[in-house]
């Protein structure tokens, strides 16, 4: 993250206060299931394969439809070109879109579904060689970071990039906060507003 341009920076940290404002409304409009944080469904996926075998079908399915989404974005990204970022966020943007028309419309299993493929691709916001270059729906590494580098000053040692680690982090819990600030007050405005 320290090797981009203050712009680049701020948009990353955007890019992840979106996936937390999309996460939290999706949490609270889909029964608790999250459409951002894959390692809160597979422990979900886990649970229900020991407690209720088809009411595993739900994460299963939204775990697959965020890999479907990584897979559609990194395919968009890889043919964009130098236009990778913007095709990438316009189709993250299509498919929120279409995750409100179908809240609008009653469906909620399409509103969630579109609303993981959405941010699976969004995970292709910055990309390097191929791979992930900046995480923007999932801040376990970042924790990680974060402790690695409080455990390196709490023994006279500095680990640089923990500022932007942390920016990142506060990203993603100011949008999830919002994101169910707004939900609880206008539940279409959040959809809207993603």
């Amino acid at each position: 993250m320290d090797n981009y341009d203050p712009s680049r920076r701020i948009l990353a940290i955007g890019i992840t206060a979106l996936a937390g404002f999309v996460d939290a409304a999706g949490f609270l409009a889909g029964d608790r299931y999250f459409v951002s944080f894959m390692s809160g469904n597979t422990t979900r996926l886990a649970v229900d394969l020991v407690t209720d075998l088809a009411q595993a079908l739900i994460p299963l399915g939204l775990i697959g439809g965020f890999v479907i989404g990584v897979t559609a974005g990194a395919i968009v990204s890889d043919r964009a070109g130098q236009w990778r970022k913007t095709a990438v966020l316009t189709l993250a943007s299509a498919l929120l879109g279409a995750a409100l028309l179908a809240h609008s419309f009653g469906f909620a299993g399409a509103m969630m579904a579109c609303m993981v493929l959405a941010m699976g691709v969004l995970n292709n916001s910055f990309r390097r060689n191929g791979e992930v270059a900046v995480g923007v729906t999932y801040m376990t590494g970042a924790l990680v970071r974060i402790g690695q580098v409080i455990a390196a000053g709490l023994q006279g040692r500095s680990l640089p990039g923990w500022r932007m680690t942390l920016a990142l982090w506060l990203g993603l819990v100011s949008g999830a906060i919002a994101g169910a600030a707004v939900y609880l007050t206008a539940e279409m405005a959040a959809f809207g507003a993603a």
